[in-house]
């Protein structure tokens, strides 16, 4: 187990007010009802990401198609965003000089 998923297993889903659903696996080849309730919480394609509030009702929807998404809380969600958008990054372009070193800069 990664540590992702060792936080996320530890932070109670109940206490969040938001809930930030993502679609992980595709929709054809599930049930009819999954394929409805995934209608109703408005995730149409995969790895597309969706806000709900945090009530009662949508946590059943959740329950009924678990194993297609992935909960995170709003603090879980925006740490995600934060590092991809590190990884992203534009870094710095290396510059390389294959001049040799000559005397007068070694001194």
């Amino acid at each position: 187990m990664n540590a992702f998923k060792a936080y996320k297993a530890c932070v109670p889903i109940a206490w969040s007010p938001n809930l930030y659903i993502t679609l992980v696996r595709g929709i054809p080849g599930t049930r009819r009802l999954h394929r409805r309730t995934l209608e109703a919480l408005r995730l149409r394609k995969c790895n597309r990401t969706v806000m709900r509030w945090n009530t009662p009702t949508v946590r059943g929807m959740l329950q009924q198609v678990k194993r297609l998404i992935v909960i995170e809380t709003e603090e879980m969600y925006k740490a995600r965003k934060q590092k991809e958008e590190t990884h992203r990054a534009l870094r710095p372009p290396l510059v390389i000089s294959h001049k040799p070193p000559s005397l007068t800069d070694a001194l």
